[in-house]
């Protein structure tokens, strides 16, 4: 019996993702893994909680303990903060770390949306050898079919959703454009100055902002 292996980052469409497996499949077959990052907002340990709750299936914590799971460490170490294949911070602390659980044979669920298809088959061309599933696209489902579905819920969104962010990544993603910097600049100065300091510390090649 194949894993169901449900990655939950904290955000509202790995939620609903996980909720349909395990409404899908029988406990016993449902592995639910979370990553936590120093970096995230701590409202999202209380939306984890929530939906634990709402699973009714225990999320095992991963915590990498080579980076102290924060981003900044990652940045510093590896001297940047985003390349041509994405942020060193996701391979190192979520990519990675996750590996270190899965098995062959593994059903890898994926919060993907519909408007992320393009995403997704990447993922499936690129990584050939594993098993994967979108059951967001599998059902149409988009980005705020997901926020509507965890508010009907009885679910409060992560605060970064509340503020207006379109996602509970951390504090700073690397991976956000020039408007998400500037309510990252005026909603967390101290968070920003924190980012441009590393910035300054790592030199050409690390600026993103």
């Amino acid at each position: 019996m194949n894993r169901i292996v449900c990655q939950f980052s904290c955000g509202a469409a790995s939620a609903v993702a996980t909720e349909l497996m395990v409404i899908e499949y029988p406990a016993e077959q449902v592995l639910i893994v979370n990553a936590f990052i120093k970096e995230e907002h701590e409202d999202n340990r209380r939306f984890a909680l929530d939906c634990e709750k709402w699973f009714n299936r225990p999320v095992m914590v991963l915590r990498d303990e080579k980076y102290s799971a924060s981003t900044d460490e990652v940045w510093r170490r590896k001297r940047f903060m985003k390349g041509p294949h994405g942020a060193p911070c996701s391979m190192e602390l979520k990519r990675k770390l996750l590996e270190t659980i899965s098995l062959p044979d593994d059903v890898n669920v994926m919060g993907f949306t519909v408007e992320e298809a393009d995403r997704f088959d990447d993922l499936i061309e690129h990584l050939p050898d594993r098993t994967y599933r979108a059951p967001l696209i599998e059902r149409g489902l988009s980005h705020d079919d997901c926020l509507a579905i965890i508010e009907r819920a009885g679910i409060e969104l992560p605060m970064m959703y509340r503020m207006g962010y379109s996602n509970a990544n951390c504090i700073g993603c690397p991976k956000g454009g020039q408007n998400y910097w500037q309510a990252i600049r005026e909603d967390f100065p101290e968070r920003f100055v924190q980012i441009k300091t590393i910035q300054e510390e790592i030199g050409p090649g690390a600026y993103f902002l």
